[in-house]
């Protein structure tokens, strides 16, 4: 029944389901009932001496109780009411679907109306004070409005996020947001806020950019490019305008290239990118091909057979527990230059055999210099078996924690900072130990011993590696953060002050926040190994048991990452963990150069043997290399994950 009752007898509901709210969009309400009454009955129920409790509309209600405290409303105010009965459960019922059951209005509908106002004569000012909003907001709102239509069409279908819209809002040019929303179609990579912005806002290009210098000046001219040039603007500093027919002519120019390039070294294809460098998403599908490194002159050859012999004299030193400090110390200094110098003998370009050239293929960079590069590294599109022969399979034995001395320190430090990645990529996807993780080690800070080693750098400064300038090539975790870090909505940095810029961070969704929280915990995570010594973080053993993390889905041995860089016994005892002595026996007597080819293609599992020798090998890492507590016998799970791939296995934990 609807009933007009005083504002004097309505009184809150302790039934009503709504227990909090927003100062803000309060403020917003008591204008807009300020300037066009109530407009939504309120759900009231008859409680004793004469009042109403009010079980739907508690907003509403206090926004009239304030506006009759300030004079606006006199407090006899009627309003209008709908009075139930029932049950306590029914009424409670029904304040929850008042609540539930609402909308919010797309932003594109709210640009068009706010349009449809002030073309009737309002102002902006006038808008905002009626509906209880900020000039600012109302004007960005009009400025949806602006936005071009194919832009604007996808606000109001919900195909993109406020946030982008206002990314494509931020130039004026409506053609250049239309050619950027027509770009990002059907672009394979994560779209955010960010990417749209600095693609619309890139609108020139300086000469010294790799796109120009591979076109070039005449043919960007002679093509009707234009070109603007300030007063001491040189050919590198100049702009120019015409991006788009500037990446069509780059790619034109990289594809002819790319077709010059498969004839001339006789691969079936050559397929070109604007990029730097070859992204996963480019090899997704693809096979790779085992390649052997460029055969060495004799010289070279007997140069580095008294390297090795160097090493293994040095690296005794190492592995000899009577060896004082001292020696020790020395023998560490040697091995550096002994590996920097076998590394340079052995980072010699794949050659690939003649017979696989057919249906092999290669990849076409463009460098920083503007100049078509490929990278030796080739694929194919079918499925690569090695012929390596039948091994059997053996128990692989319980080893001790190793020491890690007897390697290399670079090669150590390099582990390590891989091994820091594979952690980093599992923490940043489970915020709910990152952020236990985080809150204890900031409120363990206050007793912390100086003394101790740390787990991490959480202050929230990046942990930097004990190798300067270190990459890790074509490693999964490494990429995998990367497109991590790029995933995350950065709309929030638009603003210019730090209070503007943290309440937009506080009106992320949770989803988002909690990728944040992810990213900027994973990030300051050092580098470590599971041995003893200065390498040694007991919590990251902790956190990979927790995380449940399989190294050797995320990092495998190869030639140029360890089997160069260790003695030729570490090799050999790596392949007797796969297959015991037989697979030994047969390459005992190899060269250290060719031990090392034929170990990174039996440990990526392209050779025939047994089921459970390829699983051996396909999951074995050296013991540094492992979360000790988490590492376990790959099982049919597993394989499932090798096959799916690291990026789904983070997924599915994550989901």
């Amino acid at each position: 029944m609807i009933q007009s009752i005083s504002l004097k007898k309505l009184v809150p509901s302790p039934r009503n389901v709504r227990k909090s709210s927003d100062d803000l969009a309060d403020r917003q309400l008591r204008a807009d009932i300020a300037a066009r009454g109530l407009l939504q009955n309120l759900v009231v129920r008859k409680a004793k001496r004469g009042k109403f409790e009010v079980e739907a509309g508690g907003r509403r209600l206090a926004a009239l109780q304030a506006l009759a405290e300030e004079g606006t409303l006199p407090g006899t105010h009627e309003v209008t009411c709908l009075v139930i009965e029932g049950e306590e459960s029914e009424v409670r019922e029904a304040s929850l679907a008042e609540n539930f059951q609402r909308l919010a209005m797309n932003p594109a509908d709210e640009a068009q109306a706010f349009a449809s106002i002030i073309e009737a004569g309002a102002t902006v000012e006038d808008v905002a004070r009626r509906f209880g909003l900020t000039v600012r907001f109302v004007e960005g709102r009009l400025r949806l409005a602006s936005l071009a239509p194919c832009v604007f069409e996808a606000l109001a279908e919900g195909t993109i996020t406020l946030d982008m819209a206002k990314a494509y809002g931020a130039i004026s040019d409506i053609e250049r947001q239309a050619h950027v929303f027509a770009e990002l179609q059907d672009a394979w990579y994560q779209i955010t806020p960010d990417t749209i912005r600095r693609m619309v806002l890139d609108a020139t290009v300086r000469g010294s950019d790799p796109r120009a210098v591979l076109v070039g000046r005449d043919a960007y001219l002679a093509a009707d490019g234009r070109i603007e040039r300030e007063l001491f603007d040189d050919d590198a500093s100049e702009s120019w305008i015409d991006v788009a027919l500037l990446e069509d002519l780059a790619h034109k120019a990289m594809e002819e290239a790319a077709a010059r390039t498969a004839q001339e070294h006789g691969l079936a294809w050559v397929r070109p990118t604007l990029g730097n460098y070859v992204s996963h998403d480019l090899v997704d599908g693809l096979n790779r091909l085992p390649c052997e490194p460029a055969p060495m002159t004799e010289q070279e050859a007997q140069e580095l057979g008294e390297l090795e012999a160097d090493y293994d004299r040095v690296a005794a030193v190492l592995e000899d527990e009577d060896s004082d400090e001292d020696e020790v110390a020395k023998a560490e200094q040697e091995l550096v230059v002994i590996d920097r110098a076998m590394r340079a003998l052995n980072d010699r370009p794949p050659v690939l055999a003649d017979e696989l050239k057919p249906e092999a293929g290669a990849f076409l960079v463009l460098s920083r210099n503007g100049e078509p590069t490929l990278v030796p590294q080739f694929y194919t599109e079918t499925e690569v078996i090695a012929d390596e022969g039948v091994v059997e399979a053996i128990e692989e034995s319980g080893a001790a924690k190793p020491k890690g001395s007897s390697l290399s320190q670079r090669l150590l430090d390099e582990l390590a900072m891989q091994r820091r990645d594979i952690l980093a990529i599992h923490l940043a996807n489970d915020p709910a130990l990152a952020l236990d993780f985080m809150v204890f080690t900031l409120a363990d800070a206050d007793g912390h011993d100086w003394r101790a080693k740390k787990a991490s750098t959480l202050v929230g400064s990046v942990a930097s590696g004990p190798v300067t300038g270190f990459e890790a090539k074509d490693a999964p975790a490494s990429a995998a953060l990367a497109e991590f870090a790029g995933s995350l909505d950065e709309s929030w940095r638009a603003d210019e002050s730090d209070v503007e810029r943290f309440a937009k961070f506080r009106a992320l969704s949770d989803e988002a926040r909690a990728a944040w929280l992810g990213h900027v915990v994973s990030r300051t995570v050092v580098a470590s190994l599971a041995c003893e010594g200065k390498r040694s973080v007991p919590m990251h053993e902790t956190l990979g048991s927790l995380l449940e993390i399989e190294t050797a889905h995320w990092w495998r041995p190869t030639a140029a990452n360890y089997f160069d860089r260790v003695a030729k016994a570490r090799t050999l005892e790596a392949l007797d963990a796969a297959g015991g002595p037989e697979l030994v026996s047969r390459y005992a007597a190899s060269k250290k150069t060719e031990l090392a080819s034929a170990a990174e293609r039996i440990f990526s599992g392209n050779f025939i043997g047994e089921t459970e020798v390829k699983k051996r090998a396909q999951s074995w890492v050296p013991e540094i290399m492992r979360f000790v507590t988490a590492e376990k016998p790959v099982d049919e799970e597993d394989d499932e994950i090798a096959i799916n791939g690291p990026e789904d296995a983070i997924a599915e934990r994550a989901a």
